[in-house]
């Protein structure tokens, strides 16, 4: 090797030196995949932006920094990518203090609790998973699956083990706690604890263990289950259903959709800084089919949606599949950061009420679980035009109704007052929203709950 050619690799070596010295380090990544699942009463968010709290919107994704705040009569979940949640009860707040990634791939997750009471129901399903909650000095990191109370104010803290084994760390210590097993801890003398051989009964637990069972019983249900993430499915079997439609493979159909519905009538555009514009949709079911796949517009059956597509990302913005020239693609805004909703994007769900459920509404303003088989009430607003259910909330402690136009108007829910179904009445919902469903075409409307097909729905008439 001559001189000269052994001087030309010298100065290329230095040259590569100083460009790696000069990049960054490989940071942990904050594209975490946290959905805001669901919205009960006033609550609000802080987006971490500048513009402080605002309404929260159902489906919102979370990110690193957020906050969420619940009224006197809010409450709220927050599901992760492998089905483990966070719920909230009224006059609740709490940080969203870490959510990323590490560059192996293990998700980092931080839930510190500022006041009020949170339910942490944790499935360990990513072996280096990190994922902790955190109150006062406290931090509880979660190994193994878990279901646990944090209950916070002013002088103390109660954590209850519901399932699984704990260990809470403090400045006092490490604290061992088994299933059935509460510790209360002084925060004004220096998170001080005792520990109790039993869990103290709360008004919420009711709604958290009813909430649970929802989850539990429609994930199981879908005839379509090969899906990477866990979160979301639970919604799409119970408020849809899957065909094998000929050309084009696997296929999700929301109930209550005629030929005229169109999956982007309720929602809201909303700024991320880092992401830009994101489509929030509005729907009970409005997260995995806007995140992942992509939508398509199936002559003869309308809008359905197509499983796929995961390996590349969560979409800020929906797919669509071969859109008809008529039909609008969803475009973002292309500049500022204010949120732009489009339709009613924003419905809450409270106490006992009357759901006017319609074609074209696509389950909107139906509370999840509260109606057992919305499959056979899809049948009947195909038949009749519309249904009106009155539905039993599981935040009352009150078990799902039975619906359809032949139940018997006398007919009751275990714990409550009377439920019942009754075709052509039109009575409207009572959301702070208006309750607004927009009608459709007399299009295919029916299937079983959550159970599936193996054929394509039937052609509207």
């Amino acid at each position: 090797m001559s001189k000269r050619t052994l001087g030309t690799l010298l100065i290329l070596l230095t040259i590569a030196t100083l460009v790696l010295a000069a990049m960054p380090a490989f940071a942990d990544s904050q594209v975490r995949i946290v959905r805001l699942s669901n919205v009960e009463g006033t609550v609000k968010v802080d987006r971490n932006n500048g513009s402080g709290y605002e309404n929260a919107f159902l489906n919102m994704p979370m990110v690193e920094g957020m906050k969420l705040a619940t009224k006197d009569d809010g409450r709220a979940e927050i599901e992760f990518e492998d089905g483990s949640t966070v719920r909230v009860t009224p006059k609740t707040s709490l940080e969203f203090s870490a959510l990323s990634l590490r560059d192996s791939g293990a998700r980092v997750t931080t839930v510190t609790v500022r006041a009020g009471q949170a339910y942490v129901n944790f499935l360990a399903k990513q072996k280096d998973e990190e994922f902790r909650v955190a109150f006062s000095n406290e931090t509880i990191p979660l190994t193994r699956d878990a279901h646990i109370r944090v209950d916070v104010d002013s002088s103390d803290a109660v954590v209850a083990v519901f399932k699984g084994d704990i260990q809470v760390q403090g400045p006092s210590g490490t604290v061992d706690l088994s299933k059935n097993k509460s510790a209360t801890f002084d925060l004004l003398a220096g998170d001080k604890y005792t520990i109790a051989k039993n869990i103290e009964e709360d008004p919420f637990d009711a709604w958290d263990k009813q909430q649970t069972k929802y989850q539990q019983e429609y994930a199981r249900k879908g005839s379509y289950n090969d899906y990477p993430y866990g979160y979301g499915v639970s919604d799409l079997n119970y408020y849809g259903s899957y065909y094998n439609v000929p050309g084009y493979g696997w296929m999700w159909q929301p109930y209550f959709t005629g030929v005229g519905w169109s999956p982007f009538a309720d929602g809201a555009w909303m700024f991320y800084p880092g992401f830009g514009y994101t489509w929030v949709s509005a729907y009970p079911w409005g997260w995995m089919p806007y995140r992942y796949g992509s939508w398509a517009l199936v002559p003869g059956y309308g809008w359905m949606w197509a499983p796929g597509a995961f390996a590349g990302g969560w979409y800020t913005v929906p797919r669509l599949t071969n859109p008809p020239n008529r039909f609008p693609v969803p475009r973002p805004p292309q500049q500022g950061s204010a949120t732009v909703t489009v339709g009613h994007p924003v419905l809450t769900t409270g106490g006992p009420q009357r759901v006017l459920v319609q074609n074209g509404s696509a389950g909107l303003g139906v509370p999840r679980g509260t109606v057992s088989n919305l499959g056979k009430v899809s049948r009947e607003v195909q038949r009749g035009g519309t249904v009106t259910v009155r539905t039993a909330p599981p935040s009352r402690g009150m078990s799902p109704v039975t619906s359809g136009a032949s139940a018997s108007s006398g007919s009751h829910a275990s714990g409550g007052g009377p439920s019942r179904a009754t075709a052509g009445s039109h009575v409207s919902t009572g959301s702070s929203s208006g309750g607004h469903m927009s009608t459709g075409g007399g299009g295919r409307t029916g299937g079983s709950s959550g159970g599936g097909h193996s054929s394509p729905p039937s052609r509207p008439r």
